[in-house]
């Protein structure tokens, strides 16, 4: 069964084109991740789904109901957390929580026991009667995720919750999503990070310039620039040709040399391969000063699937004003 269901939506600031025929569905329980640099589209899509902006065209279903035709039932289902902080920095985290149960029309020990339930779930439960102005950002993010949280919505919208936050702390922040989202609620995703979609979705979408250009598990995206790189540096650069030639007969690919003197990259389909390479570049006496195997980036895959880099995107517009 689809929790949500994306029919070609376009979305037009003036002469902004910002979503283009975006087709998708996610399935009920999943996290489903749309991956992309910032302009691309994401939040705007996100934007409609949650009836905070309406589409110019298409079609969108969150948990049955149509985001124009019934956005009341769709708000009802969701929950939302911005890439912008929504906490009271004046109120304790408690107090930050109970308020969004009450407008959310829950209370009494039901609300209570949902806030305590969250505290502890966040980390934050040492920190509760605490005002949010003293919490650390990870502090505060955590919490806006608990906002989003404290009804129980079928359907969560996470827009780029990491966004800003150190490594550690975003290490932190995985751990905190994983451990909100195993009641099974379906999870939307927004994201610029490549590892983050790894950690945290099951499929993910790849927007670009408002427009899906691919979609599956991390694992098929990543394979379509191969599993892996392997980068070499030749001890000698004057051997850098007889190395990319033994490359190309060992592994039927063909190798990038990099502008670095002595060096050279090649897409592994099996990170496995890498060892191949290395033997038979020892048996021909070509010697390296390194070699390393790294997994692809965000740029690495946005390239391969659009043809440019994913800096050459511009901003999203803002949001105009719901009505």
């Amino acid at each position: 069964m689809d929790a949500i269901v994306v029919d070609e939506l376009q979305k037009h600031y003036g002469r902004v084109r910002a979503l283009e025929g975006v087709t998708f569905a996610v399935r009920a329980g999943e996290v489903f991740g749309l991956l992309g640099p910032n302009g691309a589209g994401k939040s705007t899509t996100v934007k409609v789904l949650a009836t905070l902006t309406q589409p110019n065209a298409g079609r969108a279903e969150v948990a049955g109901h149509d985001v124009v035709r019934d956005p009341n039932a769709v708000r009802r289902a969701i929950g939302y957390v911005p890439q912008s902080s929504g906490v009271d920095r004046d109120a304790t985290g408690r107090e930050n929580l109970m308020l969004q149960g009450r407008v959310q029309g829950m209370g009494g020990r039901v609300l209570e026991a949902r806030v305590d339930e969250l505290l502890d779930l966040l980390g934050l439960a040492g920190a509760a009667d605490r005002v949010v102005r003293g919490y650390s950002g990870g502090m505060k993010r955590r919490l806006d995720v608990g906002l989003g949280l404290v009804h129980r919505p079928q359907v969560l919208f996470l827009d780029e919750p990491t966004t800003g936050l150190d490594p550690r702390t975003r290490g932190q922040m995985w751990d905190t999503i994983r451990d909100l989202i195993r009641d099974g609620a379906t999870v939307v995703l927004t994201t610029q990070y490549l590892d983050e979609a790894d950690q945290l979705a099951d499929r993910v979408a790849v927007i670009d310039r408002g427009r899906k250009v691919a979609q599956g598990t991390p694992d098929e995206l990543k394979s379509q620039v191969g599993s892996s790189t392997l980068q070499l540096r030749m001890l000698d650069p004057e051997h850098t040709g007889e190395a990319a030639d033994l490359v190309r007969r060992v592994l039927g690919e063909e190798p990038v040399l990099t502008p670095e003197a002595g060096g050279i990259n090649v897409a592994l389909t099996d990170a496995n391969r890498a060892a191949d390479v290395l033997i038979g570049l020892r048996e021909h006496d070509l010697l390296i000063s390194s070699a390393t195997v790294q997994k692809p980036t965000l740029d690495e895959v946005f390239m391969a699937l659009t043809g440019h880099a994913a800096e050459d995107v511009q901003p999203e517009p803002e949001m105009e004003p719901v009505r």
